[in-house]
């Protein structure tokens, strides 16, 4: 007799993703969808997708969504939340939404101490647009436009989003995560858990940046993308928790 070992979280739909082989994005809605399933939210989430790569993600989650104009996930969120207060609101950005036209909204967000939680996909490129140099892109990293690789003199440093916001009275959680082992996707998903959980108890704004990949415009094999986030993101980007709960 056959033995089921594995199925398709009751918080994802069956639609087929349209995220490029080796995008890590379908792991991570897998493990958000798995929390929402898991807390029992699933029938009274609501998720904001803006522009980018996650465009179409309402597609993918088996929960309420709604679409955002780029950058603006932050201010819809804020306001189904403030008009839904018995609703769990979460937005799914990627860092050319969030950290380039949207940081302001997500810095006001966390000041306001809003009860919302942020999935924050960093792959340091424009991802859905053609592969363009974004705000997290590393100094020396080559992308459409910046072919020589990003100029620090010119360009600046790449902006670290979590330890900004860790900064601000109201984000009670924010931690950076990575999906490129299996022991980080369990970590991930350990994150993911407990800043959906902040929300849930009323607490203020929780934001998981997530490390991921993307070979297409990272003009990488898969598995080689997997290497190069451990190698070059993570020592720039460092894993772990910023900010827990109260913690000042």
């Amino acid at each position: 007799m056959e033995k089921l070992l594995y199925e398709r979280s009751a918080g994802l739909t069956d639609m087929q993703t349209h995220y490029c082989p080796g995008c890590t994005h379908g792991v991570i809605h897998k493990l958000v969808a798995e929390c929402l399933e898991e807390l029992g939210i699933t029938g009274n989430a609501i998720g904001i997708a803006p522009v980018g790569c996650s465009v179409l993600a309402y597609k993918y989650f088996n929960c309420d969504m709604f679409e955002a104009a780029h950058g603006r996930a932050p201010a819809v969120a804020t306001g189904i939340k403030r008009s839904h207060p018995d609703k769990f609101v979460f937005t799914y950005q990627g860092d050319g939404d969030l950290a380039s036209i949207g940081s302001g909204e997500i810095v006001q967000a966390a000041h306001r101490g809003e009860r919302i939680s942020t999935i924050f996909v960093n792959n340091g490129i424009y991802g859905m647009t053609g592969g363009q140099m974004a705000p997290t892109t590393l100094v020396g990293q080559k992308t459409a436009t910046s072919p020589y690789g990003r100029d620090e003199e010119w360009s600046g440093k790449p902006i670290r989003i979590a330890e900004m916001l860790a900064t601000i009275d109201g984000a009670k959680f924010v931690e950076r995560v990575a999906v490129n082992t299996p022991a980080n996707i369990r970590k991930a998903k350990k994150a993911i858990m407990e800043c959906f959980k902040l929300q849930l108890e009323g607490k203020g704004f929780g934001i998981v940046e997530v490390l991921s990949t993307c070979p297409t415009n990272w003009g990488v094999p898969p598995v080689e993308a997997l290497k190069w986030l451990d190698e070059n993101m993570i020592p720039y980007y460092p894993l772990g928790n910023l900010r827990k709960g109260d913690e000042e």
